[in-house]
């Protein structure tokens, strides 16, 4: 019989050496380094080192961040870096991960919190020195938006074993329901609130709570000094969230909102008065014309009880799109064939094509939380909830190193790959270590399609300047 393989044979011995894997990894670990961010933890963390310890706290939660977002779902896959030690150094066990975990308290998540606003303000002049920007732009329909937008949301993490304050979800599944916030400009996870799965979606304290400390993450100089847009679906529409949101161009941070807009009886009512030669056209995601879609502002149309607690200047605009085939439509949409949203903005000036571009662009919130699920987010390693919260807080340093590490040392699609892709292409890249010329060499198959790409971001890495101290 004719062999019909086409694969070379291989016999498999266990007699090599200085062959490591995840060596792309070991960028990750050096980002967090160069960008202050392993200082600044050991620092805040300094009262939970024991005497004698062999292993830095600051420097464990880095450990486990890169872990995580090298693919790590368990505390005990922190082995990935630990069986490494001539890559990685010496990382900490897993019991030691678990332990810290466990007495990270309020306070001292807190204190991880300014480290982690410390290490971004270095990120961002970093990025500045590099490119001349501290942060890229936002888009939305083929335009570039002016200054910061943070984007807010809740997402259900699904909880398989019984786990404290894990709830029935209004998703009809089991487990938490946690608040989130990003920047959408660089992908970076700003702050996040772990919830019961029970928890409300419009909870107006949880939106405050979220958006003081996504605030608090940016850089002084670019949370008093640049315009800030905040977006959120219909959860985030209530009176008191939006009134704080106001308040706090008092404390010199000049934002603005857009949000989405229940459509209710009264809405209809108002959509019913507008006449037919109001409505305006849309735009799609790219900014060409959007067949079978229109925009109306109905603010002056609405009835004043329905406005009433609202910031002055809140402007409530509807659209209207023929629904896809299958789309379930209520009563007054099937009336007129129309399926109809609306939000609401204290935005002034701009086409409606724009603004309602502007606000669907919130859509990329659901991408992020996607991704931080597939880095962690998606499980939570505990039956204890204080320490399923401090398991959030190494999420978000872990998404926060890949996102770091895309804007300051890779380039072309690199830059905007997903965890998956970045992990199979750069992450867990193998690669032999020898040494020469007093230095530790980390040499890359040269056939890799991406070899020159984690070379060029390891040489970029070098040359990333550090504050002095």
């Amino acid at each position: 019989m004719q062999a019909t393989t086409t694969r070379p044979p291989v016999t498999a011995t266990a007699d090599g050496e200085g062959v490591v894997s995840h060596a792309g990894s070991r960028l990750l670990a050096d980002v967090a380094d160069r960008t202050t961010l392993t200082d600044q933890l050991s620092v805040v963390l300094d009262g939970l080192r024991k005497p004698r310890a062999r292993h830095d706290p600051g420097r464990v939660l880095v450990d486990m961040a890169v872990a995580v977002a090298d693919g790590a779902t368990t505390i005990s896959d922190v082995a990935v870096l630990a069986d490494q030690p001539a890559l990685f150094g010496a990382v900490a066990s897993d019991s030691t991960c678990w332990r810290l975990l466990d007495r990270l308290d309020s306070a001292r998540l807190g204190a991880v919190a300014m480290a982690r606003a410390g290490a971004r303000e270095v990120v961002w002049a970093q990025r500045a020195e590099l490119t001349g920007r501290p942060f890229p732009p936002a888009h939305a329909a083929g335009r570039a938006l002016s200054g910061l937008v943070i984007d807010l949301d809740a997402s259900v993490v699904v909880c398989h074993s019984e786990k404290e304050h894990a709830a029935p979800t209004f998703k009809k599944s089991f487990g938490y329901h946690p608040m989130l916030a990003f920047c959408d400009n660089t992908g970076e996870f700003l702050a996040a609130v772990l919830r019961r799965g029970n928890a409300g979606s419009n909870t107006a304290a949880d939106h405050i709570t979220v958006l003081d400390a996504a605030l608090t993450q940016l850089p002084d100089q670019h949370r008093h000094g640049t315009p800030i847009l905040v977006r959120a679906d219909t959860a985030g529409c209530t009176r008191e969230f939006l009134a704080h949101l106001r308040g706090l161009r008092d404390e010199a941070v000049s934002c603005e909102f857009s949000v989405g807009w229940a459509v209710t009886v009264k809405e209809r009512a108002a959509i019913a008065a507008i006449p037919a030669w109001l409505w305006a056209d849309a735009v799609d995601a790219d900014g060409g014309h959007r067949d079978g879609a229109g925009l109306a502002e109905i603010t002056r149309v609405l009835p004043a009880r329905a406005l009433l607690g609202y910031p002055q200047g809140i402007r409530v605009i509807v659209r209207r799109e023929r629904p896809h085939p299958g789309a379930q439509l209520d009563a007054f949409e099937e009336a007129d064939g129309w399926r109809y949203t609306a939000f609401a903005t204290d935005t002034t000036v701009g086409q409606l094509a724009r603004l309602d571009a502007r606000h669907r662009a919130h859509a990329r919130v659901e991408d992020r939380i996607r991704c931080a699920k597939d880095t962690g987010l998606d499980h939570f390693p505990s039956r204890s909830f204080a320490i399923n919260q401090a398991w959030l807080t190494v999420v978000m340093l872990a998404v926060d190193l890949i996102a770091w590490t895309q804007h300051l040392l890779l380039s072309d699609n690199l830059v905007k790959a997903e965890p998956k892709t970045l992990r199979y292409r750069l992450l867990h890249v193998a690669a032999r270590l020898t040494r020469g010329q007093r230095r530790l060499w980390l040499r890359i198959q040269r056939t890799w399609p991406w070899a020159r790409d984690v070379a060029a971001a390891f040489a970029r890495l070098a040359a990333l300047s550090v504050p002095a101290g």
